[in-house]
């Protein structure tokens, strides 16, 4: 009898060590493949041919445009930005539950001690005075015998890595966000020059209209139509100065200062930053692994797959052992002696069968939470691949359209020219030399507007392509 019993102990340890060893619920084998097709291509549909290339692109884009004060705002936007702070401490969070989950795996351990007095029959002749001090300490731990816990842990840790990864995606907003603002502010720097121009072109054309108006060669409507137009170009002035301002103010936000920090700084004006002749883009296999907001939804599916078996390991039974090593006595100098030991150790198994109703709703409840986080995965690399294709496509269309504004420049001054010699050969008038230049001016903000949409558009293309964004701490 005892040797079968002691066999039917055995079996029952092995067979508890083998379910040990096996967690519940499905084991996650990566993101399915989407639009296999458009991912595995060897380069981007909409790439424009002679712009971009397929060598792997570098994160710190800016670089490519050698603009030392970008490259200042930038560094400081990534450093002292309070949207990057919030961000680094929800990561911080993230890894904090991590570190809780982590710590369910190991025992519970606790001290106590306590001092008890009894008087039995007080106030009588057989009043007696018991005293009993008890100290010890004690540890609980439950066993993972369904893998519960390690899912609870494959899950945290899943989580703590799309928070990461929502981390870079700011990162790579944020540098975005700079560059476009700072370009948008030379640009209108550049603007504000030719405007206050076209107001000094403009204000000589009043003057010589109303000379004329004296000596009866020109028209009182002429002067109006002279009038005006001054006028509205001292209001564009007032607009391009109210646009430098928000820009300067978007700057200061961005990188953590309060408006008016940045205006001594950048108060004077320099030219559009030079893009290269050349972009590096990589692959479409290359973005989908790079690209930080596909990276969190993938890391977030993974975390969704695993909270399936946590919730199914309340199908099973759970084991936990209790142990307490202490000392009793009657007297507090005799509480640690080797005779007053007490040694406690209890297993204790509890399985909640009745409840399998409100389990079954929470396992069908994860596995509803798995395919949001799969069709949110899903949508992460389409709208990686559409961002991609359309930056593409507007860079490349954008950048011919700069080249027919040169053009149109050009052409426009060699017209100021011509209209200079026949000023100097006396078959043109001070006017049409005024006119002739205030038409190059206009054409020069045409070809601004052009190169900083141009600028824009590849900021856009880098921020489609996932970069911008340094290893989080």
């Amino acid at each position: 009898m005892s040797r079968s019993r002691h066999a039917f102990r055995l079996s029952c340890l092995a067979a508890l060590l083998c379910l040990g060893g096996c967690a519940t619920g499905p084991d996650y084998h990566g993101a399915p493949e989407v639009a296999k097709d458009a991912v595995r291509a060897p380069a981007f549909a909409r790439a424009p041919g002679g712009a971009v290339d397929a060598q792997a692109p570098v994160a710190a884009w800016w670089l490519a445009l050698h603009d030392a004060q970008l490259d200042a705002l930038i560094d400081q936007a990534l450093r002292d930005s309070p949207d990057l702070h919030a961000a680094e401490a929800k990561l911080r969070q993230a890894r904090a539950s991590l570190g809780q989950e982590q710590a369910q795996r190991l025992p519970t351990v606790g001290a106590s001690a306590a001092a008890a007095y009894l008087e039995t029959g007080p106030g009588t002749d057989q009043s007696h005075l018991t005293k009993l001090y008890v100290t010890g300490f004690d540890a609980t731990w439950e066993t993972d015998l369904f893998g519960g816990t390690r899912r609870a842990i494959e899950a945290a840790a899943a989580q703590s890595q799309a928070v990461e990864a929502d981390l870079a995606d700011a990162q790579v907003s944020l540098a975005a966000e700079v560059a476009n603002a700072y370009v948008e502010l030379r640009a209108e720097q550049q603007r504000r020059i030719l405007v206050r121009q076209i107001a000094d072109y403009d204000s000589r054309t009043l003057a010589l209209t109303r000379q004329r108006r004296q000596q009866g060669v020109a028209t009182a409507d002429e002067v109006e139509q002279a009038a005006s137009q001054l006028e509205g170009t001292q209001a564009t002035l007032n607009q391009v100065d109210a646009a430098i301002a928000a820009a300067l103010d978007q700057l200061a936000l961005l990188t953590g200062q309060a408006p008016g920090a940045l205006d001594a700084s950048l108060a004077a004006p320099v030219p559009l930053p030079a893009l290269p002749r050349t972009v590096a883009v990589g692959d479409p296999a290359a973005l989908i692994q790079r690209r930080p907001d596909v990276r969190a939804a993938e890391r977030r599916l993974a975390s969704s797959q695993a909270q399936i078996g946590e919730k199914m390991a309340d199908y099973f039974p759970k084991l936990t052992l209790f142990g307490n090593i202490g000392f009793s006595a009657d007297s507090a100098t005799d509480l640690f002696r080797s005779g007053n030991s007490m040694l406690l150790g209890v297993p204790y198994l509890s399985w909640n069968f009745l409840d399998f109703g409100r389990t079954k709703a929470a396992v069908r409840g994860a596995e509803a939470g798995r395919d949001v986080a799969l069709a949110q995965y899903e949508s992460a690399v389409l709208n990686a691949l559409h961002d991609a294709n359309g930056a593409l496509s507007r860079y490349g269309y954008q950048r011919d359209s700069v080249l027919k504004l040169l053009a149109q420049e050009a052409s426009a001054r060699h017209a100021a020219d011509l209209t200079r010699q026949r000023r100097v050969a006396g078959t043109a008038s001070q006017i049409d030399l005024l006119n002739a230049e205030r038409t190059l001016c206009d054409v020069q903000q045409n070809t601004i507007a052009g190169q900083s949409d141009l600028i824009k558009d590849f900021i856009a293309l880098q921020k489609s392509l996932g970069l911008g964004w340094r290893v989080a701490s």
